[in-house]
């Protein structure tokens, strides 16, 4: 196409389509980055709600007074100020009602404003609503040349461009909104916290670093627990840009007979109760969360989702787990700190870039704001010196005033006054000649006259300033400290969660507990619940208890042999309690001329001593014992039934071992001095010239060495005489030693 021409006659304008479509783009986005989407990040509104709490406060809607009809503030913004739809504003000023949704509410609601399971609110004409305290602090000083005005858009009246914001709104409540190629997405706030902050960047040049010592993380209205990595967070505030991991918060109740349910009382910020359960349950019917049997609602004011597992063994850290995978009680809340900067220009900033627009613009404010006030302490002195005048020259005033025919002129010219003093002395009251109306007077004048100084010192020190602001930010600070309603931290700054794999099958295998008993012929029996009385216990004719252990169904047994095997059994594989059991034999191959010589659970971590009557033995970890068959498997190398074995467990802390030969002679070494081995013959322990092994024990040296002792049990805590090096004979045990040569 030709160059552009205008045709002027037919007032036509000859273009490229591109080029038109593009220029009403451009004036397009521009139009909604600047008057619709993205916050101002002086006071953190966009400008609809900016409109909102100006029509409010014109509406003389303060805290203190009666709330106003929803449709009356709606129609007054959009018939002053905002040219759009009813329904876009209505929904605005809902959500600045939400408690739920604004950390610190701008408005008091009275009605139904909607509620966190995602209703709607009432229509405008039900509902009522007023500023709330919160609210006062973005307007204070208005009316006092804080900020620029500018035409409405029917220039019939002026409005704000931006508010005095003596509250960091746009950190305290967040924002989110989507423009065209641009969006922005905050979090809330704690504003103690970032008053502590804004305090620290007065002192210093803080790092953002330093300031997110202070500053730990959003604080959603809804509470919940923060489980984003710390230094995440901190790259998050530099760059303007990451996003926050928020978790359900919840609490195990427990019921009867060993039952439990998770009991959900905070949920991540925007998430819909409602929406949530519904995911939950379709999870359930699809059966993809197998380890849960029922979600129900019995929430009243406060949240409270109950969740009932699949039955008491699952582990509910497990249960919350796979809920957190699938469902929205885990969800990330991005961050994109992109805002207007001055109102003007489109900028990602970091949050001490964030802080500090936000003082500057006090500063602005204050300096704006003490210039008004000085110009009006400067005129009522003015009036003030004019009506000390009259009360000099009373009787002269009167006369001027009553015989004169242009007074105002002959006062100026006789007491050269000014305009305004002239003006006002003619405005004057009789009432006000009274003698005592001059010593208010001169008091009063005195007073501004202080004042005066002040504020002319103010303006002209920044340092000043910048102190004034600190105490601005040290008394909001103390306004919404942790003691306050609104001040108390919400939001629980939890660990990072560590990867955690879910195993389905072990997660829901029946776990109860259950009393493992096993007679000395090998008759065992496995009986429901723990604290059973041993003399209770019934055995057969000529038999007797030699094990009696507390375990659960999922727990493994360890047989040890005297042929030097272990044998694997799982305790749901035992037969019940009633009756006198089953003999081991029949569960395991133990051949018939072994016998069982310990009888122990299987802990994970755990390392005993395997040792032969022949006096060699190592030590061997719990894991490397495990039998895959029932043949068991080959640890200590014995040539039964010559040979025989035993085994001990190694206690958290110990550090030497005892053994004691059926020669009776003790001997006392370090731990250390016995290898860890698979399998194998081992080393020497104790050397003897007759007999060989007859038991062995492993302790800590500073607890001293316990042994059997009649009924009871005695301690010897110098052991000097037996200490010595492995493979040393040893020598006779301590007094009162048992006969039988056991420790216990």
């Amino acid at each position: 196409m030709a160059k552009s021409e205008s045709v002027e006659e037919n007032n036509v304008v000859d273009q490229p389509f591109g080029e038109i479509l593009s220029g009403r783009y451009l004036s397009y986005a521009l139009s909604t980055i600047m008057s619709r989407s993205l916050p101002d990040v002086r006071d953190g509104l966009k400008p609809v709600h900016r409109r909102l709490m100006y029509a409010m406060y014109q509406l003389k809607l303060n805290p203190q007074q009666a709330p106003k009809k929803s449709a009356r503030v709606v129609g007054d913004v959009i018939g002053k100020f905002h040219p759009h739809g009813d329904t876009a504003v209505y929904d605005a000023m809902v959500r600045l009602a939400q408690d739920f949704a604004q950390r610190y509410p701008l408005v008091d609601g009275q009605g139904n404003f909607g509620n966190i399971d995602g209703d709607n609110a009432a229509a405008m004409r039900y509902t009522e609503a007023r500023l709330t305290d919160v609210a006062l602090l973005l307007l204070d000083g208005i009316e006092e040349n804080a900020v620029d005005f500018r035409p409405t858009y029917d220039g019939s009246e002026n409005e704000p461009v931006v508010l005095p914001g003596g509250f960091p709104n746009l950190l305290a409540n967040g924002a989110s909104g989507i423009a065209v190629g641009m969006a922005t997405s905050i979090p809330p706030h704690n504003v103690a916290e970032l008053c502590e902050a804004m305090e620290l960047m007065l002192e210093k040049d803080a790092s953002i670093a330093e300031i997110a010592q202070i500053v730990k993380g959003p604080d959603f209205p809804t509470g919940g627990t923060l489980v984003e990595d710390p230094q995440d967070i901190v790259t998050a505030y530099e760059t303007g840009k990451g996003a926050f991991r928020v978790r359900a918060k919840w609490v195990k109740e427990d019921l009867k007979q060993g039952l439990y349910q998770i009991v959900v009382t905070e949920i991540p910020y925007q998430v819909q109760k409602s929406r949530l359960i519904e995911k939950i349950a379709d999870l359930i019917n699809a059966r993809k969360l197998p380890m849960l049997d029922d979600v129900r609602d019995e929430s009243a004011e406060d949240i409270r989702l109950v969740l009932v597992p699949k039955n008491r063994n699952v582990e509910p850290e497990l249960l919350m787990e796979a809920l957190f995978r699938h469902t929205e009680l885990e969800s990330r809340f991005s961050l994109n700190m992109n805002v207007l900067d001055s109102g003007l220009v489109p900028k990602v900033m970091n949050i001490k870039d964030v802080l500090q627009a936000w003082m500057n613009h006090q500063q602005e404010v204050l300096v704006r704001r003490s210039a008004y006030r000085l110009e009006k302490v400067i005129h009522r002195l003015e009036v003030l010196d004019g009506y000390l005048i009259v009360y000099l020259n009373l009787d002269e005033v009167i006369r001027i005033v009553r015989e004169e025919d242009h007074p105002r002129q002959v006062l100026m010219e006789t007491f050269k006054l000014s305009e305004v003093q002239a003006e006002a002395i003619l405005n004057m009251r009789l009432r006000s000649l009274r003698k005592l109306e001059e010593m208010e007077i001169r008091t009063e004048r005195d007073k501004l006259a202080a004042e005066r100084d002040e504020l002319e010192k103010l303006i002209g020190s920044e340092a000043r300033q910048w102190t004034r602001i600190k105490k601005q930010i040290g008394a909001l600070k103390k306004m919404f400290g942790p003691e306050t309603l609104l001040g108390a931290r919400r939001t629980v700054i939890g660990a990072a969660p560590a990867p955690v794999t879910v195993n389905l099958e072990e997660a829901m295998i029946e776990k109860e507990p259950i009393t493992v008993i096993c007679s000395s012929k090998g008759w065992v029996r496995a009986m429901k619940g723990h604290g059973h009385n041993p003399a209770d216990l019934k055995y057969k004719d000529g038999d007797r208890g030699s094990f009696v252990l507390e375990a659960q169904t999922t727990d493994k047994l360890l047989v040890f042999g005297t042929n030097g095997r272990f044998y694997t059994l799982g305790c749901d594989a035992l037969p019940p309690g009633r009756g006198f059991g089953e003999p081991l034999r029949l569960m395991i191959d133990l051949p018939n001329d072994a016998d069982i010589t310990d009888l122990k659970l299987f802990e994970a971590g755990r390392k005993m001593i395997v040792a032969a009557t022949t006096g060699h033995g190592f030590i061997v970890k719990a894991e490397d014992v495990l039998a895959q068959t029932k043949s068991g498997k080959q640890i200590l190398n014995v040539k039964a039934p010559a040979e025989a074995a035993l085994c001990v467990n190694i206690g958290a802390g110990d550090d030497h071992v005892a053994v004691i030969g059926k020669n009776r002679k003790m001997l006392v070494f370090v731990l250390d001095e016995i290898p860890e081995m698979a399998r194998g013959k081992g080393v020497i322990l104790q050397k003897y010239k007759d007999g060989g092994v007859s038991d062995l024990k492993s302790f800590a040296l500073g607890a001293g060495l316990g042994f059997k002792y009649g009924s009871g049990e005695t301690l010897v805590e110098d052991l000097s005489p037996w200490l010595g090096k492995r493979a040393q004979a040893g020598r006779i045990p301590p007094n009162g030693f048992p006969k039988s040569n056991k420790f216990g």
